[in-house]
C-alpha cells in the first residue's frame, strides 16, 4: 500500500469496497433518472426538434451540404451543386402496438438520460478508483473525466450531425420499386438514431483507451506506428459497421475522424513514453 492515498478508503476491506461501489452506482442511477425525467417532461419539444430533426430538409447538415455543393460548383464549374443539396427526406413513422408511443417516450427518455449523465457517471467512476491509485498515477490520470466527457460529446455530435443524417437520407431515398412505400416503425427509427449516435460517442474514446493501455505498458507509439496499416483496415471495418449504408462516401466520412483519432492516440502514447523515460532517467541519477 506504499505511495497510495493515505485515506480510509485506501484501507477498506472487500465488503467496504462493495458498499462504496453500491453508493457510486446508486448516485449514477439517480443522475440518469433525473435527466430522464427532464427528457420525459419535455419530450414533445425533444422529439420534434431533436430526434426527428434529421428527417427535415432544413436540418443543419443538409444546409451545410448544399452550401458546400455551391462552393464546389464555384471551384469546379462542371460540378452540379444540386448533387449535394437534399431536396426531400420523407419519413413516415408508424406505430403498430397499443402501448408503442408510451414505450417510445419512456425508452427515449432513458437513453437521453444516460447520454446526458455520462459526465457524472465518469466522475463517479473516477471517485471509486481514485483511492486505489498511487499519487503518481493520480497525477497522470488527472483530467480523465474532462477529456473523456469532451471526446464523448464530440463523438455524439459527430454521430448526430454527420452519420445519422447521411444514413437517414440514404435509406429513405433508396427505392427498390416504386410499388413499395416506406412506412418506418418508430422502434426502427429510434434504434437507428441511437445506435449511430452512441456508437460514434464510444468510438471517440479511442485516445482515452490508448492512454490507459500506454500507461500500463501494453501499447507503445512504435507498435502503433508499425501496425498503422492494420489499424486502417480495422477502422474501415468499424466504420462499415457503424454506418449501415453501403455507400463508400458515408463510410469514409466516418472513417476519416477515426483515423485522425488513431493518429492523436499515437501522439498521446508517445507523450506518455517520453514522460516515463524522463522519470526513469531521474531515478537513475539518484
Amino acid at each position: 500500500m506504499r505511495n497510495k492515498g493515505k485515506t480510509l478508503e485506501g484501507e477498506m476491506s472487500f465488503f467496504e469496497h462493495l458498499e462504496a461501489l453500491r453508493w457510486h452506482l446508486i448516485r449514477s442511477a439517480l443522475a440518469i433518472v433525473f435527466f430522464a425525467i427532464f427528457a420525459f417532461a419535455y419530450y414533445d419539444t425533444i422529439f420534434d426538434g431533436l430526434i426527428m430533426a434529421p428527417t427535415h430538409e432544413s436540418f443543419w447538415t443538409y444546409r451545410m451540404m448544399c452550401d458546400f455543393g455551391h462552393w464546389l460548383h464555384g471551384v469546379i464549374s462542371w460540378f452540379k451543386a444540386e448533387d449535394f443539396c437534399v431536396k426531400t427526406v420523407q419519413v413516415h413513422l408508424i406505430n403498430t402496438e397499443l402501448s408503442g408511443q408510451f414505450t417510445l417516450q419512456f425508452n427515449s427518455a432513458i437513453i437521453i438520460g444516460l447520454t446526458l449523465g455520462v459526465p457524472y457517471i465518469l466522475w463517479e467512476v473516477w471517485r471509486f478508483i481514485k483511492p486505489a491509485l498511487r499519487d503518481k498515477e493520480r497525477k497522470s490520470a488527472r483530467g480523465f473525466v474532462f477529456y473523456s466527457s469532451t471526446l464523448f460529446a464530440l463523438g455524439v455530435a459527430f454521430g448526430y450531425f454527420v452519420v445519422t443524417p447521411l444514413s437517414v437520407k440514404f435509406f429513405v431515398n433508396y427505392v427498390v420499386s416504386t410499388s413499395i412505400t416506406n412506412m418506418i416503425s418508430t422502434d426502427s427509427y429510434i434504434s437507428t438514431v441511437t445506435t449511430l449516435t452512441l456508437a460514434s460517442g464510444l468510438g471517440f474514446q479511442l485516445p482515452i483507451i490508448v492512454s490507459i493501455l500506454a500507461n500500463i505498458g501494453i501499447l507503445t507509439p512504435k507498435f502503433m506506428r508499425k501496425t498503422r496499416r492494420y489499424a486502417v483496415v480495422i477502422i474501415l471495418i468499424i466504420a462499415a459497421l457503424i454506418t449501415p449504408t453501403p455507400d463508400a462516401l458515408t463510410m469514409c466520412v466516418v472513417a476519416v475522424p477515426l483515423m485522425l483519432l488513431y493518429e492523436l492516440s499515437i501522439l498521446v502514447a508517445a507523450r506518455i513514453e517520453r514522460r516515463k523515460a524522463k522519470k526513469e532517467a531521474e531515478l537513475m541519477k539518484l
